[in-house]
């Protein structure tokens, strides 16, 4: 960590620049004693990466920014003040703290938050921003967390952790024994020194999977951006033995969308399934991600198109964690019916559907974009339907 960085001029040269080329900068001659242009390129990168990600560090004067990769691979704001609504209690250790992001916020909510990174100039940044940021309950640790908590004679309430994807031998991964730290190895040291875990994991990890390697699990929660499945998060309860609640959320900038329910019953759930009707539903990202597909049809009383095309329909318009659409036309998959409707300009989604999107676009010669949204999927006789619709605007 080069603290001439720090250095008002130099924070005042990081800041004008946040539009340039980097390359530009790169390139330059030495303009601050004692600090390569590739460290400021870095700083800058780096800032302009929190600009909507992390909008608290990015507006803060005289934040160190790591190099880009941290700033990716954290936490963003929205789903780190999303993590600290589920922690209670005083204590809170983070075994993996990296950047701090998420540190940061358990700490607006906890009494003490202990951050621990491997990585020594990481930990020495974290430090620093969160001095900056004012948040005097933090205490970093630039260690092992894993080997902090052996070592450590204290109890907490939570133990936090965000094993990390990559592995040396392996590289990306997507089980959890494959990640560092091996957290199924581990779960006894954690549950040794803490009541509850709480565990995020890449969006990509099979949830199931995830509850078969790890012990305990009480709830998952599948946290989407927009639409986007951002972080899968396992909560973890010494002893637990009861039905597992999955919990979505979709953060959106006007209204959340949330939807609950619970794994064991998702399986037994009896649905109806029908012919379109008058209005299309859509789930969204965090519902298709947790697999509840019984339970969202049943508590909002719509059929279902087809067993794997998770698509729903109703004569009446209703409230819906997703995108809802107006049906105009419903025709059987053909040339002849697509030219009837005059499908120049429409966008498409296939669900069940034997064709991608790519290739219905270039065989009928679709473009992008428009008012129009097409779904291509199938009906319960397993016929390949077309839907022309209207998407209703909230």
């Amino acid at each position: 960590m080069n603290k001439l960085i720090l250095n008002t001029g130099v924070q005042d040269f990081i800041f004008q620049k946040i539009s340039s080329d980097i390359m530009s900068v790169l390139l330059r001659e030495p303009i601050f004693e004692g600090i390569a242009q590739k460290e400021l390129a870095e700083q800058i990168e780096a800032k302009k990466k929190c600009q909507d990600k992390l909008p608290t560090w990015f507006n803060t004067p005289n934040i160190y920014y790591p190099n880009k990769l941290n700033i990716e691979q954290t936490s963003s704001e929205l789903t780190a003040q999303y993590k600290a609504q589920i922690v209670d209690g005083k204590s809170l250790i983070d075994l993996t703290g990296g950047f701090g992001v998420d540190s940061y916020f358990f700490s607006k909510k906890m009494e003490s938050v202990l951050h621990c990174e491997i990585n020594p100039e990481l930990s020495e940044i974290a430090h620093h921003n969160f001095e900056i940021l004012g948040q005097a309950n933090i205490e970093c640790f630039s260690v092992n967390g894993i080997d902090f908590l052996k070592n450590s004679s204290s109890n907490f309430d939570w133990v936090f952790v965000d094993p990390s994807r990559r592995n040396d031998k392996k590289g990306k991964v997507f089980l959890l024994e494959d990640c560092l730290p091996n957290l199924p190895e581990h779960l006894p040291l954690l549950f040794e020194k803490a009541q509850n875990v709480l565990v995020k994991t890449s969006p990509l990890l099979d949830i199931k999977m995830g509850i078969i390697e790890l012990n305990f699990v009480k709830e998952v929660h599948v946290v989407a951006v927009q639409n986007e499945v951002k972080e899968l998060l396992f909560i973890l309860e010494k002893g637990f033995k009861g039905s597992i609640e999955i919990k979505t959320i979709n953060l959106q900038p006007k209204q959340n969308d949330e939807f609950d329910f619970l794994l064991e019953k998702e399986q037994h759930i009896n649905i109806d399934f029908g012919e379109p009707a008058s209005y299309l539903y859509e789930p969204n990202a965090a519902i298709l991600k947790s697999g509840g597909f019984k339970s969202v049809a049943k508590a909002y009383g719509l059929k279902k198109l087809h067993p794997h095309s998770h698509l729903y329909t109703s004569e009446e318009i209703l409230d819906f964690p997703g995108r809802r659409f107006k049906v105009q036309h419903i025709l059987p998959y053909s040339k002849k019916s697509l030219k009837s409707i005059s499908l120049s300009k429409a966008n498409i989604t296939t669900r069940n559907f034997p064709i991608s999107v790519a290739e219905l676009r270039k065989k009928h010669k679709i473009k992008d974009g428009g008012s129009r949204y097409v779904f291509f999927t199938k009906a319960i006789n397993d016929s390949l339907l077309v839907l022309d619709c209207e998407k209703v605007v909230d």
